[in-house]
């Protein structure tokens, strides 16, 4: 489907959600990367007068925090900055601290520990900025990041609805491009910026590149396609409502 289509058939489908659930107006997390940036835009033509950008730094680098808030330049979207840098370090600090003192904490898993308390700390005050307005909480995920896993469950995966969650990658950026999303943000690469230097493809030990073209049933190397296969496999209970006893 030509990617301009795309775009009017996306904004109309929000419109609809925002009607069909009596929802007030729209709101997304803006990182300063591609997935906000394209999201920020479609839901600013969706709602122009109730749509809501909200950049959470949490020690971020000053970078996605200059491209998050030219994007908001760009969209002309309404927007507000909350810094939860100290809430997630004192919540962490003190999380890992009781570990300690009882003998169970493990290093290894800091590191996504860490992560993961940033996604979900996120999640929750998107919701309550949301919650006082009556908007609905707008996900970024696109088909990739959704086949793969490449989220955190109740983090950016705890959202009310998913416009991108169909939609490959690179049709992401072809729409950014249609959308005149900033420069700097379309030529940088993929990052949920959860550490310095972290990128999605390094993490993930795939490109976005092969992702696509296993989903489109193209030959990839036998390395990524298991590689692939294993981050679908390991990831399934994301897609899924936890598993729960029946009577």
């Amino acid at each position: 489907m030509d990617n301009k289509i795309l775009i009017d058939k996306i904004v109309n489908w929000l419109k609809m959600q925002v009607k069909s659930s009596n929802s007030k107006g729209l709101l997304v997390g803006i990182s300063g990367g591609i997935d906000s940036a394209v999201v920020a835009n479609l839901i600013k033509l969706a709602c122009p007068d109730n749509s809501l950008g909200v950049i959470l730094p949490i020690n971020s680098s000053e970078n996605s925090v200059e491209d998050a808030n030219l994007l908001v330049k760009q969209c002309k979207i309404s927007s507000l900055t909350v810094d939860i840098s100290e809430e997630h370090s004192r919540l962490f600090e003190k999380s890992m601290e009781k570990l300690k003192n009882i003998g169970l904490y493990k290093d290894e898993y800091s590191r996504m520990t860490d992560a993961n308390l940033r996604a979900r700390l996120r999640m929750s005050t998107l919701y309550a900025i949301a919650n006082n307005l009556g908007y609905m909480v707008v996900g970024t995920d696109n088909a990739d990041e959704t086949y793969t896993g490449y989220f955190t469950k109740y983090g950016d995966g705890g959202v009310d609805i998913l416009p991108l969650k169909k939609i490959f990658k690179s049709d992401v950026y072809e729409m950014g491009e249609i959308l005149g999303v900033p420069q700097s943000i379309l030529s940088k690469a993929p990052s949920a910026d959860l550490w310095e230097n972290q990128t999605d493809e390094a993490e993930m030990g795939v490109s976005y590149d092969s992702i696509e073209k296993y989903m489109r049933g193209e030959k990839i190397s036998e390395k990524d396609e298991k590689t692939i296969l294993l981050l679908h496999q390991k990831s399934e209970h994301k897609r899924n409502l936890p598993p729960y006893f029946e009577i």
